[in-house]
């Protein structure tokens, strides 16, 4: 099957030409970091507008590196959400007329569940596995029991892991994308230097909560000084306080289920700190932790494709009026 995958969840433009489950014919993704760094944070407004302009291009030139023709295509596979609502309306809607235009199959698919599945896309992985998406705009850990069937162990009750590192970011003025940035200074950081919160960690559930460490460090700042003498120390004890979560959490959803593999995708699973303690602490307690290449974990039309793939494959599409969301949409929703 040739499979064509739109992403328009946040700010990148992505479409991808796969073929069955492994072969990758292209994968282009037009970033629009540069546009919104000046505003320390995506604009959704600015980031449609972009999308609008450019998806037509970046379907073309996935077409043409991907030698292939729209009407070759068995299906076109495009994100209904969860997103910037704007944004996955451009998406949807240029799927929406593809797909009435040349007869074929329309697949709605969800954004979370493409990151867990991405893994897909350069190894096999044992069924079932826990799933932990963590990006800028979703936290969330995820049983993945078969692809096309899933259910959420836990979310975020409030800001996401790169939400937080992006609004820190923002808060001291060292630039965007903020995740990125704190990396980059935290890798010179002592990473016990201030014990900031974690949040939720005794509530026995796998839920989190990213905005009272946000807050933590906000009030940190205003009493203590931050400059460059220190600045590489405080933001690796904040990176440190938000992984320390991350696994944690993880690792309750792993006793609580029983299942010994978890994936870890999403933006900021792009994290080197991050899949460190990951690999590290993982192997200490007996898990097979795996991940998806950097280049798959950022939003990307290939995965997109991907589980639209699988759901093609039985015979699940979606009607041409279905519809964009913005929150995480239950289990099954393409079949409604």
């Amino acid at each position: 099957m040739l499979i064509l995958g739109i992403d328009t969840s946040c700010d990148d433009t992505s479409v991808a030409l796969l073929r069955d489950e492994k072969e990758i014919l292209s994968n282009v993704v037009s970033s629009q970091v540069d546009l919104h760094a000046v505003f320390g944070g995506v604009v959704p407004e600015i980031a449609s507008r972009k999308h609008l302009e450019f998806i037509d291009i970046i379907a073309k030139e996935a077409l043409r590196e991907g030698k292939a023709d729209y009407r070759d295509l068995d299906a076109i596979s495009v994100t209904a959400g969860p997103g910037l609502i704007g944004s996955v309306l451009i998406g949807l809607c240029f799927a929406k007329g593809l797909a009435c235009s040349l007869q074929k199959p329309l697949i709605g698919v969800n954004h979370i569940e493409a990151h867990a599945m991405s893994i897909f896309l350069e190894r096999d992985v044992d069924l079932p596995f826990i799933a932990l998406v963590v990006s800028g705009g979703h936290t969330m850990i995820i049983r993945i029991d078969e692809p096309c069937r899933y259910s959420v162990l836990g979310t975020t009750k409030d800001d996401a892991a790169g939400e937080a590192f992006d609004k820190i970011a923002k808060y001291l003025a060292i630039g965007y994308p903020g995740g990125r940035i704190i990396e980059e200074y935290s890798r010179k950081g002592k990473k016990d230097h201030v014990m900031f919160p974690r949040p939720m960690m005794d509530d026995n559930t796998c839920d989190f909560s990213f905005s009272g460490l946000k807050t933590a460090f906000i009030n940190y700042a205003k009493h203590h000084r931050i400059d460059e003498k220190n600045i590489a120390d405080v933001l690796a004890s904040f990176q440190e306080a938000v992984i320390d979560v991350l696994f944690q959490k993880t690792l309750r959803a792993v006793k609580k289920t029983g299942i010994p593999r978890v994936v870890v995708g999403g933006g900021v699973a792009s994290n080197g700190r991050l899949r460190e303690v990951f690999q590290e602490r993982g192997k200490e307690g007996g898990l097979a932790v795996m991940f998806s290449s950097p280049g798959f974990c950022t939003d990307n039309g290939a995965m997109v494709a991907l589980l639209g793939h699988y759901y093609l494959r039985r015979g699940i599409v979606s009607p041409l009026d279905a519809k964009a969301f913005s929150r995480m949409a239950l289990p099954g929703f393409m079949k409604c």
